[in-house]
C-alpha cells in the first residue's frame, strides 16, 4: 500500500493506504480524502470550534469500525484539542478548525463527521437544538418529510426557524440555530416538548417511544440528541453506507413535494448541486434564535406535559 507525505499550509500529513477500498464498487481511501479536500472550504464553519467525536473505518466500512472521543497520544502537536470534563474524567476532544486537521482525521478513516452541539466557547450551552426524525419498520421515507413538516410547523408556532438535511441513511435532521444561553438539559426538554406536541397530534404517524419493537410503522422523534456529550453527523459528512451517500442540506420546497431519495446525494452528486444551491445551510453560521417563546410556552404547559404520564399540555394552542 502507498505512503504520501502531504503539505498543507505548512504541516505535513503522511496519507497511507491511499487504494484501500472503502466503499464497495471500487471507492478508495483516497477518494474519501479527496471529498474532504474539495468540500473543506463549505464543511469547515459548519463544525468550527465543535468538539468532534471520531468514528473510525480504518478498513473501510466493511471492516470493524469504533468511536474515539480521546485525542490519541501520536497525533501531531499542532492538532487542536478542548478538554471537557465528565463526570468521571477529562476528554481532550479533538478540535477541527483547518484542512490539515481534516485530512489527518480522513487519513486516520474517520468517515463521518460528529460534532458537538456547541462550540469550546459555550461548552454548556448548545448554540444548535435537533430534531433527529428516525423511520422504523413500515415506515417509508416519505413518511419521514412529512414528519419533517410538522415539526417545522410545531417550531414556527414559537418563532423558530429550522432547517433540514437527510442525514444520509433513511432518516432527516431538523437544525435550530439558537443563542447559547439554555444549558443541554434545559434544550432537550424543549425538544422533547416539540416533538410531545407532534406526537399528540399525530399519534398514528410518530412516536417518542424508546424501544425499537414498539416503534412499528411509525416515524420516531428522537429529541434525546440534544444531550450533553452527544453528538451529531453534520452537514455535507459521508456516510459509511454503499454508494457513499452524504447528509445533505435540503430545501424545504423540496421536502414539500415528498419526492426525496436520500441515496441521490453522495459523494458523486453533491458537488454539482452545490452549484445550483450553494450551501443551504450557510444561514446557520450566522444566525442564532432565541427560545425564548417556546421556553415560557413549555415552563406554563410543564405540570400538565411531565405529569401523570401525559403526552403533551393540553394547555398548549399551537395547532397542526
Amino acid at each position: 500500500m502507498s505512503s504520501r507525505p502531504v503539505s498543507v499550509a505548512n504541516r505535513t500529513i503522511v496519507l497511507t493506504n491511499l487504494e484501500k477500498i472503502f466503499w464497495p464498487g471500487g471507492l478508495t481511501k483516497a477518494h474519501l480524502i479527496k471529498y474532504y479536500t474539495d468540500i473543506a472550504p463549505v464543511l469547515l464553519p459548519h463544525i468550527y470550534n465543535r468538539p468532534l467525536v471520531m468514528k473510525r473505518y480504518p478498513d473501510g466500512i466493511n471492516g470493524e469500525s469504533f468511536y474515539q472521543k480521546e485525542c490519541p497520544d501520536y497525533a501531531p502537536d499542532w492538532i487542536e484539542t478542548f478538554p471537557v470534563r465528565h463526570s468521571r474524567k477529562v476528554i481532550n476532544y479533538v478540535v477541527c478548525n483547518d484542512l490539515a486537521t481534516l485530512l489527518w482525521l480522513a487519513n486516520l478513516g474517520c468517515i463521518e463527521v460528529h460534532s458537538w452541539l456547541s462550540t469550546v466557547d459555550h461548552i454548556d450551552c448548545p448554540d444548535m437544538a435537533v430534531m433527529d426524525l428516525d423511520p422504523a419498520e413500515g415506515a417509508t421515507f416519505q413518511d419521514v418529510l412529512q414528519v419533517a413538516l410538522l415539526v417545522r410547523r410545531a417550531l414556527a408556532a414559537f418563532d423558530l426557524r429550522s432547517w433540514v438535511k437527510t442525514s444520509g441513511a433513511s432518516g432527516v435532521h431538523l437544525f435550530i440555530p439558537i443563542q447559547p444561553e439554555y444549558s443541554f438539559q434545559e434544550v432537550t426538554r424543549a425538544m422533547k416538548y416539540i416533538a410531545l406536541l407532534v406526537q399528540r397530534a399525530h399519534p398514528g404517524r410518530t412516536t417518542l417511544e424508546r424501544a425499537i419493537s414498539k416503534r412499528k410503522g411509525k416515524v420516531y422523534l428522537d429529541y434525546l440528541q440534544n444531550g450533553r456529550g452527544k453528538t451529531m453527523v453534520f452537514p455535507y459528512s459521508l456516510r459509511p453506507l454503499p454508494g457513499a451517500t452524504l447528509s445533505a442540506p435540503l430545501l424545504w420546497k423540496e421536502v414539500e413535494t415528498l419526492d426525496v431519495d436520500p441515496v441521490r446525494f453522495n459523494i458523486n452528486t453533491i458537488f454539482k448541486r452545490m452549484e445550483e444551491y450553494g450551501d443551504l445551510f450557510s444561514d446557520l453560521l450566522v444566525l442564532k434564535q432565541s427560545m425564548g417563546g417556546l421556553m415560557d410556552a413549555m415552563l406554563k404547559d410543564e405540570p400538565v406535559v411531565y405529569s401523570h404520564g401525559r403526552e403533551a399540555g393540553a394547555g398548549s394552542d399551537v395547532v397542526f
